[in-house]
């Protein structure tokens, strides 16, 4: 099978989102051959150049999504009216109506949301089709004509309330932005030596990343896979907030971002969220619950496999916080709450382990972080000619005290996580790894992550969060149950193992559900008889079910025959290329289980707590399958 694999900021760079798990599903399907088609967010990121890539990678093509000069096209009258139409369309739709809001509702109806989806889809392929025959857009798409286009749109009856305030630096930014989110459709990567010639489109996040997936579904009908473990719109949304912009380009820009994510999501064979925080908003955007597919993001377990197997416990008193030192983290009301924890136990530590995250507000939080921790712990010290000694230390990877994560985790007997915003929580993951208890805030997939293996309090609640530490600081006994517990609950659901099983099955899924488009030839042009299987011919669901959908909606695992011989492609100048070698068809794939529904296979072995003042409003199946709960328990995540 070959696969075209869209980053955005990621793979193959050596920094940026998505790198790891990209690799390691690359590297873990080898019988599959992939063609990388990756977007670069700034010339550092190119400059730092890309990670080794496996020998199944045959070609990969890069394109600058931070930069685009004018591409000097000029349109003739024809190309500009069809740009005219194509672009009032897109507008019109951005500037008309309102999507779903938080809670699912919109003021649309139903019938009125299904138009407006539909005419911002055909002016999205439009504007493609256009780009194909003129060769490009960048030029059309930053002209004053599409301001005024985007002006008569927002001026227009029924445009939103926000959008009709919009004056000229407005329309100037919203159409900039737009433009920027668009560059992938004047790419020369749908051509036969491209993304026309795969069998399957990889989207590793929704977005610009997302675009020529959509593209390259729209004209050679190739099936399109999205994935998302932290979701497109939702960080649009955040990032929107944090910056300096007006209502009408807020508007506007929300409108925007939300048309392109329902047009992904409804245009997409399979969506494979990384939890069930991300799915919900995934619903809530459009997508349909039977092509969602709950994917956890694979994490390397073997690295904690010492810290995790050894019966020793960390340090008597100690908590531990690791992550990246930002204000979503919270560390102010951790140190207030462990102000509290000392007074039960005088002799606690807290040891915070990380970095600053880039840029001077993170550089200024941890300032006033470590500010804090002198001015509510001032250095003790146990006798009148012994030197203090703070019971806050603020550590780096790599120290003495933490000279990697494994030990960083083991050197405290309790992990703590205080953020108020989180997406999946990679170092609750690690600490579950190592086979520590935990306590943690409820935000983002926490809840969904520990289960029933650890204390989840409400956010910005210090006092919570003490009682709960004091709690495990005081009972060794329920620290190492719980350890135990979450150890083979991460062991189970998050490793990289499961995540390329997942994958794997999908796309055999994907396959079998998509005709044949072209006859396969070996190297030299020859035609391969036998090359595709003669279940990718046959309409339907042709391969057999291995498990009903679990409680969240997931769809059961899938089992088979699947694959088809490839040969290499002749690749064309531009960008880098490796020899691709004939490929041979897989057979008897093992059949994969979606996460969610591994989720309730835990439930009989894990008990789930909760300290008894946390006020969670969740029905009792939502939370059984999500924290684990059974009859007898100690309480629930």
């Amino acid at each position: 099978m070959r696969i075209g694999l869209l980053t955005e900021g990621g793979y193959p760079y050596v920094s940026g989102e998505a790198r790891l798990w990209c690799d390691r599903l690359v590297r873990g399907l080898e019988q599959h051959e992939f063609d990388l088609y990756a977007l670069s967010r700034s010339p550092e990121q190119e400059e730092h150049g890309w990670i080794e890539l496996p020998p199944q990678v045959s070609q990969v093509r890069t394109a600058p999504l931070w930069t685009a000069e004018d591409d000097g096209i000029g349109y003739g009258r024809r190309a500009r009216r069809r740009f005219a139409d194509a672009y009032g369309e897109l507008a019109a739709a951005v500037c008309t109506g309102a999507l779903p809001d938080a809670t699912g509702s919109g003021s649309l109806p139903a019938a009125s949301a299904g138009a407006e989806a539909d005419r911002f889809g055909n002016a999205l392929y439009a504007l493609a089709e256009l780009a194909r025959d003129e060769g490009g857009l960048v030029g059309a798409l930053r002209s004053e004509s599409a301001v005024r286009t985007l002006e008569r749109a927002c001026r227009a009856p029924g445009a939103l309330r926000a959008a009709r305030a919009a004056r000229v630096p407005d329309l100037l930014a919203v159409a900039g932005h737009i433009e920027r989110i668009l560059r992938p459709l004047s790419l020369d990567w749908y051509g036969d030596d491209g993304l026309a010639s795969v069998d399957l489109c990889h989207a590793t996040s929704g977005g610009p990343a997302a675009l020529p997936g959509l593209v390259a579904h729209h004209f050679s009908d190739v099936p399109l896979l999205v994935t998302e473990y932290g979701v497109q719109l939702r960080a649009h949304y955040i990032a929107a907030g944090d910056a300096e912009l007006s209502a009408p380009v807020r508007a506007m820009l929300a409108a925007f971002h939300g048309r392109l994510a329902a047009e992904t999501y409804r245009q997409a064979a399979v969506i494979t969220p990384g939890n069930t925080h991300a799915r919900r908003w995934q619903e809530r955007c459009g997508a349909d619950r039977a092509k969602l597919r709950t994917v956890h993001p694979g994490m390397e377990a073997s690295r904690f496999a010492e810290i995790g197997e050894r019966e020793e416990p960390g340090e008597p008193g100690a908590l531990v916080w690791v992550g990246r030192i930002e204000p979503a983290k919270d560390l102010i009301s951790l140190l207030h709450a462990f102000a509290e924890i000392r007074k039960e136990e005088p002799k606690s530590r807290l040891r915070l382990v990380g970095a600053p995250a880039e840029g001077p507000e993170a550089a200024a939080y941890l300032a006033q972080c470590k500010a804090l921790a002198a001015q509510l712990f001032p250095d003790e010290a146990d006798g009148a000619h012994s030197m203090g000694d703070n019971p806050v230390s603020f550590e780096e990877i790599g120290g003495p005290e933490a000279p990697d994560l494994a030990a960083a985790y083991g050197s405290g007997s309790v992990v703590v996580l205080s953020s108020v915003v989180e997406g999946f929580p990679i170092s609750l993951v690690e600490a579950m790894f190592c086979g520590r208890a935990t306590v943690s805030t409820d935000a983002g997939a926490v809840v969904e992550v520990i289960g029933g293996t650890g204390l989840v309090v409400p956010p910005r609640n210090p006092r919570a969060l003490a009682d709960a530490c004091v709690a495990l600081l005081r009972d060794p006994q329920r620290r190492e149950r719980l350890g135990a517990a979450a150890r083979a609950r991460a062991l189970e659901l998050f490793t990289v193992e499961q995540n390329i099983t997942a994958f794997h099955g999908i796309y055999l899924e994907i396959i079998s559900h998509c005709p044949v488009r072209r006859e396969a030839v070996d190297e030299s042009g020859e035609p391969l008889p036998f090359a595709n299987p003669a279940e990718a011919h046959v309409p339907g669901r042709w391969t057999a079910s291995a498990g009903e959908s679990s409680a969240d909606g997931d769809g059961g695992g899938v089992g088979g025959v699947g694959g088809g011989a490839r040969g290499g492609a002749g690749l064309g100048g531009g960008f880098a290329t490796w020899p691709a070698g004939h490929r041979g068809s897989s057979v008897g794939v093992p059949s994969w289980a979606d996460g969610a529904a591994a989720v309730g296979a835990r439930a009989g072995a894990v008990a789930g707590e909760r300290p008894a003042g946390e006020q969670g409003e969740r029905d009792s199946s939502e939370r059984e399958q999500m924290a684990g709960v059974i009859p007898g328990g100690e309480g629930d995540a």
